[in-house]
């Protein structure tokens, strides 16, 4: 079956120097973009990510420092990505919980304003284990009766995710052939920030996800431990969290 879309989805896929959002950096990256005609467009990129890629790292995706010193940064082609996947959704294997995460942090960290909330996820993994509970390669077997042939290339990987989601939508009659939906059933969480650091509660309040205040209100710790604030801007979270973080406080100082 082919996807039921309204306006283009792109999906994506990123092979990286590891899987610390905060951190790690772009070494390849695939997009495909599938038009409401049916029309394929792909592109991908190597990229130099300015940092050691790990020889386990390298062992994985067999990208190494040797095949990506000579190509552009990610400084270099962000505007070209960003222009590729602007108007369109988004949709990824395993993508809401990293890919999504990286990618703006990436953006961020080169200055290019690209706000991906905008975009609506589709996380084909996340289909995929509330439905049958496997990895790429499984669920290419299972759902397209096709072995993924050099798994952890970002190109592979991304084709091998369009594939899965049109023979999802097959398979279950209760899954619907629409973006917005996909996106909703597709989401762990209703998070604020994209590591899902900070959620929304059920009165779509921004709460903390994690540590010694996991499940209060973003406004009210920041009002009884203002230390709070500074320790997370001076630790090691992703980018966009902080920049969150920073968004509700401000909101909150001007009101």
């Amino acid at each position: 079956m082919e996807l039921n879309l309204k306006k283009s989805i792109v999906f994506f896929d990123l092979e990286t120097t590891g899987v610390d959002v905060a951190n790690d950096r772009i070494v390849e990256i695939s997009l495909l973009k599938v038009l409401p005609d049916g029309k394929e467009e792909i592109k991908t990129m190597r990229i130099n990510p300015e940092m050691p890629i790990p020889p386990q790292v390298t062992e994985i995706h067999g990208i190494s420092d040797e095949d990506v010193k000579d190509e552009p940064t990610f400084k270099t082609v962000a505007r070209e990505i960003a222009k590729f996947i602007e108007g369109s959704d988004l949709a990824g294997y395993n993508s809401n919980k990293f890919d999504i995460p990286l990618l703006a942090e990436e953006f961020l960290r080169v200055e290019v304003d690209v706000d991906l909330k905008k975009h609506r996820f589709i996380d084909v993994q996340v289909i995929f284990h509330k439905m049958e509970q496997r990895t790429l390669s499984a669920a290419y077997k299972f759902y397209c009766s096709k072995n993924l042939d050099n798994a952890h290339s970002a190109e592979a990987d991304t084709i091998a995710t369009y594939e899965i989601l049109k023979a999802q939508i097959d398979r279950y009659s209760n899954l619907n052939n629409d973006v917005e939906e996909l996106s909703e059933f597709s989401s762990h969480n209703k998070n604020v920030d994209f590591a899902g650091r900070i959620v929304f509660n059920d009165k779509d309040e921004e709460v903390f996800n994690f540590g010694k205040y996991k499940g209060q209100t973003v406004e009210s710790v920041l009002a009884k431990d203002q230390g709070y604030f500074s320790w997370m801007l001076n630790s090691d979270f992703p980018r966009y969290t902080k920049k969150v973080l920073t968004a509700i406080k401000l909101r909150n100082f001007n009101s």
